[in-house]
């Protein structure tokens, strides 16, 4: 192959060369990893697998990149072990929507491959701008072949779920964790100096959550604070009455009290109406899916369990169901597992003040809320250099429920006091059942 005598190779060859470095291995890849997209390679990198390679100019307009980088990435991905039959569902998730970015996430990375895979199949709410075919030529996601082992499944002749095999998730969200750090060194080399001569923007006032403070001429003032008044009412019923969204905007936020309300928050597991909300505490409160029963703990729970945990508990405790029974829904009754009870288990390492935190927690189940005996949740770390996704815990969900009961009577005292099978007060006249315990001992809701 023509090179050159600093070790650059152009992306046309850089392209060939990565299908016939990988052609044996598990890990299907495609041609065009360096040209096209979603490759990167004229903006100073392009990922390869799970490896940020960069790029360089070699003259003439033309671009290059390291003959070894290709090389290395190459052998990372031949050493990937997958199990094809070991699948995960990748979507639809329309219980679970794409969470809005916020500043605590992942927002730079330009992979997104769920959002692509999504706008690629045509899923609802997808971007329909995912990595298309070009003229026939497989597309590819961090120079791999993604399509090569999607599995559709097809239900009722109607409804597809689209699933991958679990290494291939955990590849492709590690090549996104990767490419976010990358961008993230990258913009702190290249701006750190000019951000510190800079003079500094003064702040505009606002509350210690960073959210803008309400001026008597704002819209929030001329709404009127909520006072319980949709409390024990059920979302399906009451979100099919007309007049509803007019009259949910006529509330301030029952969680920040300082922006219009926007949606009706409700509780996925039980029903129930929670409280009027803003679109920005909607979508902090919403778990971060990475598949149907598996969420990313990312570092807004510090808000949710522990800066503002006293307006949170409230807010959850105000679905009737969670509140008789003195628990959290299941994907957020796992957040908190992970988060706080398991957090004396979770690695550190060094870094220039002290000791951090490694890795990224991950927490999944197997089964179901309603069969508590069978439920149980696994907790891991991602990304972590003493492993990656090594298992810290593994809890039954009735023991997570009882710890979770303990802290909620240290913490949130007064959220706990109100809660319990003994505080029914507010329920409907003729409630439903919401939870069902096959196992029986008494532990239905209602």
């Amino acid at each position: 192959m023509p090179g050159r005598a600093d070790g650059l190779i152009t992306l046309e060859v850089a392209d060939a060369l990565w299908v016939g470095l990988t052609a044996g291995g598990a890990v299907p890849t495609a041609s065009g990893a360096f040209t096209r997209s979603p490759a990167r390679a004229r903006t100073g990198y392009v990922l390869l697998g799970s490896r940020v390679v960069a790029t360089a100019r070699v003259g003439g307009g033309r671009w290059g990149v390291a003959e070894r980088e290709v090389r290395r990435a190459a052998a990372e991905l031949n050493a990937v072990v997958m199990d094809r039959r070991d699948l995960v569902r990748v979507g639809p998730f329309r219980g679970a929507p794409e969470p809005e970015p916020e500043p605590e996430r992942d927002e730079e990375t330009t992979l997104r491959w769920r959002w692509r895979v999504a706008g690629e199949l045509g899923e609802p709410g997808g971007s329909g701008r995912g990595t298309r075919h070009e003229a026939g030529r497989p597309c590819h996601l961090a120079g791999i072949d993604w399509r090569r082992l999607l599995v559709q499944h097809t239900r009722d002749g109607t409804r597809r779920t689209w699933r991958l095999p679990r290494g291939m998730v955990r590849l492709l969200d590690a090549a996104e964790h990767a490419e976010t750090r990358w961008l993230r060194a990258a913009r702190t080399r290249e701006t750190g100096t000019a951000v510190a001569e800079s003079p500094s923007r003064p702040r505009r006032a606002g509350d210690a959550d960073g959210r803008r403070a309400t001026s008597a001429e704002s819209p929030a003032a001329s709404s009127r604070p909520y006072g319980r008044e949709l409390e024990g009412q059920l979302y399906s019923v009451l979100s099919r009455k007309p007049g509803i969204s007019q009259k949910v905007a006529g509330w301030v936020c029952a969680v920040c009290g300082g922006a219009p309300a926007a949606v009706l928050d409700h509780c996925h597991e039980h029903g129930y109406v929670r409280a009027p909300v803003c679109q920005s505490c909607n979508t902090r409160e919403r778990p971060d899916h990475l598949y149907a029963n598996d969420v990313r703990v990312a570092n807004r729970y510090t808000r949710l369990f522990h800066t503002d945990a006293d307006d949170w508990l409230r807010h959850w405790h105000r679905c009737t169901g969670c509140r008789a029974r003195t628990t959290l829904p299941l994907p957020h009754l796992a957040a908190w597992t992970a988060f706080i009870a398991c957090q004396s288990l979770r690695p550190t390492h060094r870094a220039p003040r002290g000791r951090e935190p490694c890795g990224t927690l991950r927490v999944s189940w197997a089964g179901s809320q309603n069969a508590p005996r069978s439920c149980l949740f696994t907790v891991t770390v991602d990304f972590c250099p003493a492993g990656e996704h090594r298992v810290l815990a593994r809890v039954p969900y009735r023991e997570a429920a009882e710890r979770f009961r303990g802290w909620l009577a240290e913490t949130a005292p007064a959220v706990a006091a109100a809660s319990g099978p003994d505080r029914l007060d507010g329920l409907p006249a003729q409630p439903r059942p919401a939870v069902v315990d096959p196992g029986g001992e008494g532990l239905g809701l209602f």
